[in-house]
């Protein structure tokens, strides 16, 4: 898949690729930092771990939605969704 504005694979990154793939699969690393972190209702498959202290963390290691090329779209209204309800 070519580079453009839905897609970007930088595979001279030393972390690249972050999650396991197979070898050939389309990474998208357009959302390196993922843009749905911070909500809880993400569509992605976060694991959210309890620490003894009480607190949670969200754990997206095992999450691959944001780097899939056909998740750009999904993203991107979940995104202006977000806006819309804080106000924005």
């Amino acid at each position: 898949m070519p580079n453009s504005h839905k897609f970007f694979q930088n595979t001279g990154c030393k972390y690249f690729p972050c999650h396991p793939i197979k070898a050939g699969e389309a990474f998208n690393c357009l959302f390196c930092y993922c843009p749905m972190n911070p909500y809880e209702d993400c569509p992605g498959t976060p694991r959210y771990i309890r620490k003894e202290n009480g607190a949670v963390i969200k754990d997206c290691t095992g999450c691959l939605f944001p780097h899939r090329p056909e998740n750009y779209e999904k993203i991107v209204a979940f995104l202006k969704d977000k806006i819309k309800t804080a106000g924005g």
